[in-house]
């Protein structure tokens, strides 16, 4: 009895041990590349040998961390290198997941921390040359500088009527995390045509790669294009107004009357000192003991403003202020009116594209390496755990294996971090904080973006300053959604041309006072080099 209770239990482990192997053996051949970078990747990567990529690779640990990874370590270089794929992936097998690391550990001010697919070396490259020019498939990844600021995803397509690979980005694509911790980027490409993007596992774009919406320019071009060849005839009439022939200009109508003309009921203020002039020579200055005069010109002594000036309405000759003219018409138009031979805007005539192709799903060019080539003003960017799937569930067990407790640690200690930091910073003032966080993160902020984090940081830093930094970015907000919507217009400046002191008669002295200083500042511009100089050394 015994022996057969064995037996049994026998035959039970080995058919677990049989179903496990075979279970590690369907996984592993739904991974079809990864690099955990656990090993230095001497000898496996291969840096770029041109001399633009001086940027050093270094093998180092992620901060905080055992882990190891690829590490960007200098600033302002540009950094290339390269891995080969034991064997070619197809793309156009069903669904494909292409999933990374990347942690901005100094932040990303301007730079790039994508992934290139690359293309056999048949398509013209090699690994030891690995340049911005090598071909690639597919480009993925976090891309920030200026205005851009934005997870790319461009798809390069080969034409199969004109032969020629075109690059297709993906339009409207998700930000970048602005903070330093490790994130996993993720895209998943499925045999409907569906892109999908993920940051830590959560979707933040949907996307049909057959779809204008989706892709700029789409893969399928359009069926018509305009002739290149067509002209607008010569008596084509674009005009849809034109000035009425049969006006005439107004017998009374004075085009040379003056915009403005002085104001005769205007009355020099009593008090006005006709013979002081606005400003002085500073008394208490002094010509410095090293000034040459045949070498630095001869010294005069800075300007101060007259003190016998503060008290009265104005300084200097005084004239009367100018006003508008009730007689000003300025230059007579005749008025327009509807063009009888208007035809319309005129276009160029539709015909065949040439290069128009059907398609029922994208014809992915194979990936046989893959490449990383940035130019970074940031250092610190660690790249990990790259890899290569044909099933979305393994793409997750590694995000849950080898990413989340990394990222569980580094999250926990931000809040730490960011308790300390923040002192009195509670309840719903945190709480517009973070939402406003959130906000700064949307790419149609573009350049104003980092005055918003440089305003929110300032409020974390100091709560008391919490309410006008808020006020501060709503204000930036609404104007740049105002802009997007009307669009700006520059407005002409007013020139100022004084000032002039408040009394009764403000207004008359205030014309008089701007003509004044706008004629002095032309008389002081003719001596502003020797006088800078005058202003340095005192």
């Amino acid at each position: 009895m015994e022996e057969r209770n064995r037996r049994m239990w026998t035959q039970y482990a080995l058919l677990l041990l049989a179903g496990c192997f075979v279970s590690q053996l369907y996984a592993s051949s739904d991974v079809k590349f990864y690099e955990s970078f656990d090993e230095t990747f001497d000898g496996r990567w291969i840096v770029s040998q041109k001399e633009e990529f001086n940027g050093v690779w270094k093998h180092a640990k992620s901060e905080g961390h055992d882990d190891h990874g690829l590490l960007v370590s200098e600033k302002a270089k540009k950094y290339a290198i390269v891995k080969e794929l034991d064997n070619v992936v197809s793309l156009n097998d069903g669904t494909m997941v292409l999933q990374y690391e990347v942690r901005l550990q100094e932040g990303l001010e301007c730079g790039g921390a994508y992934l290139k697919y690359l293309r056999p070396q048949e398509a013209g490259w090699i690994p030891k040359e690995f340049s911005n020019e090598s071909p690639y498939t597919i480009m993925f990844g976090p891309d920030r500088c200026g205005a851009t600021d934005k997870i790319h995803f461009i798809l390069k397509h080969k034409n199969p009527k004109s032969g020629e690979y075109i690059e297709h980005h993906l339009k409207f694509p998700p930000s970048v995390p602005s903070d330093k911790l490790t994130h996993v980027y993720t895209a998943v490409l499925k045999p409907n045509n569906e892109l999908l993007i993920l940051v830590d596992g959560e979707q933040k774009k949907k996307a049909d790669l057959l779809s204008d919406y989706d892709m700029e320019p789409p893969l399928i071009p359009a069926e018509t294009i305009p002739d290149p060849d067509d002209k607008k005839p010569e008596d084509w009439d674009e005009r849809e107004k034109i000035p009425d022939p049969d006006a005439t200009k107004p017998d009374d109508w004075d085009e040379d009357a003056p915009m403005e003309i002085e104001d005769e009921d205007a009355e020099k203020p009593e008090g006005w000192l006709d013979d002081e002039p606005e400003e002085i020579d500073d008394p208490e200055a002094t010509k410095p003991e090293d000034w040459v005069d045949d070498e630095d010109g001869e010294w005069e002594a800075p300007k101060i403003d007259n003190p016998k000036c503060e008290e009265v309405p104005g300084c200097g000759e005084w004239t009367r202020p100018m006003k508008r003219n009730p007689a000003y018409n300025g230059k007579w138009y005749a008025p327009l009116i509807e063009n009888p031979n208007y035809k319309g805007v005129w276009k160029p005539r539709d015909i065949p594209n040439p290069n128009y192709f059907k398609l029922d799903r994208p014809n992915f060019e194979p990936i046989a390496a893959i490449g990383i080539e940035i130019w970074t003003m940031q250092d610190g960017i660690l790249f990990d755990n790259i890899l290569i799937a044909s099933d979305e569930k393994v793409a997750e067990s590694y995000r849950m294996t080898a990413w989340k407790p990394k990222f569980d640690i580094e999250k926990e200690k931000q809040k730490a971090e960011e308790a300390a930091s923040a002192g009195g910073l509670k309840g719903f003032q945190k709480m517009v904080l973070d939402l406003l966080y959130k906000v700064a993160d949307i790419p149609f902020l573009g350049e104003h973006r980092s005055k918003v984090l440089d305003l929110l940081e300032k409020a974390e830093k100091q709560p008391n300053l919490t309410v006008g930094a808020v006020i501060s970015i709503i204000i930036i907000i609404f104007t740049v959604f105002l802009k997007l919507i009307f669009g700006g217009t520059q407005q002409q400046p007013v020139k100022a041309t004084g000032k002039a002191k408040k009394t009764d008669g403000a207004e008359t002295s205030s014309s008089n006072k701007e003509g004044s200083t706008q004629k002095k500042e032309d008389q002081n511009e003719d001596a502003a080099a020797p006088r800078r100089r005058t202003r340095r050394e005192n």
